[in-house]
């Protein structure tokens, strides 16, 4: 067998054990969260056209044995021809989820196999996760739009209706979107182990502290979480790690370190926030 065959049928049986976290707000839930974090991040880096940290991502969900990475990098590979990437490639990749039953990869393949098994050059070369960067410039709405388009129905509209009510509390949609996408998946009925409650998360002290009656009820939860967003913009100066870090950890865990604490959950939830916005400065509505 080829190895790099070999390399994905053995890194399936070492995942399958794997469950994503809880309070991933992964929309692959059932993946290991390593994987889930990876398919996320290139679904969203397809989205708003950043097409080298799309195809990095679904390399390494692939590499790793996911079958959504392998039929994501297929799929991408089909529709954005890279060079020295043959079209045997896409349907080897296709071919692969096809044989585990993922029913998008067989539709694509319409009975179609590969000539020859062919994996492209990304399996072999050094996993960096280091990609997609801040670019220092925010995320154009045009490229959010194009995201927002791609969820699901209903997680759509959340977003849109955090899209909406983010200006009216001073704070720009793209920011409140990186940040309900990193807490729930704009899932309104997300709870985590920590009593975290719907789209934006809120413990009960937030909710009380921020007029949320019911947590649950998507509307009041958004409004509270976008009152927390605009007092923690305000006290940390426009300072997006910062914010994003005492979203994540509390106000005062960031002050008692002087910036973003040496949490690897919150330094990692800082970089997915920082990755998605792209600007280390909160840009004003408008």
């Amino acid at each position: 067998m080829n190895p790099r065959v070999l390399l994905c049928v053995l890194s399936v049986v070492v995942l399958m054990p794997l469950v994503a976290h809880a309070e991933s707000g992964s929309l692959f839930p059932d993946e290991a969260p390593v994987i889930a974090r990876l398919l996320d991040d290139g679904i969203a880096a397809e989205a708003v056209g950043f097409a080298a940290g799309a195809e990095a991502r679904y390399c390494w969900a692939a590499r790793l044995g996911s079958v959504e990475g392998q039929y994501r990098l297929g799929r991408f590979y089909q529709t954005h021809p890279r060079p020295g990437v043959g079209s045997t490639v896409a349907t080897t990749l296709l071919s692969f989820a096809a044989q585990r039953g993922h029913l998008a990869a067989q539709r694509r393949l319409a009975g179609r196999a590969p000539g020859r098994i062919d994996t492209p050059a990304c399996f072999e070369q050094p996993l960096d996760l280091a990609v997609i960067k801040t670019l220092g410039r925010v995320i154009s709405r045009h490229e959010v739009q194009r995201y927002v388009a791609a969820l699901p129905v209903g997680r759509r509209s959340h977003a849109q209706m955090v899209q909406r009510l983010a200006p009216r509390f001073g704070v720009d949609p793209r920011f409140a979107l990186a940040i309900v996408r990193n807490e729930s998946g704009f899932d309104p009925s997300a709870r985590s182990p920590r009593n975290a409650m719907g789209l934006m998360q809120l413990i009960p002290e937030t909710a009380k502290r921020f007029d949320v009656v019911d947590a649950f009820d998507p509307e009041q939860n958004i409004r509270g979480g976008l009152a927390y967003l605009r007092w923690l913009l305000d006290k940390f100066e426009g300072d997006i790690a910062r914010t994003a870090a005492a979203y994540n950890a509390g106000e005062g865990v960031v002050m008692r370190y002087g910036g973003v604490p040496p949490y690897p959950e919150t330094r990692e939830y800082v970089e997915r926030v920082l990755g998605f916005y792209r600007a280390t400065r909160h840009v004003a509505p408008g």
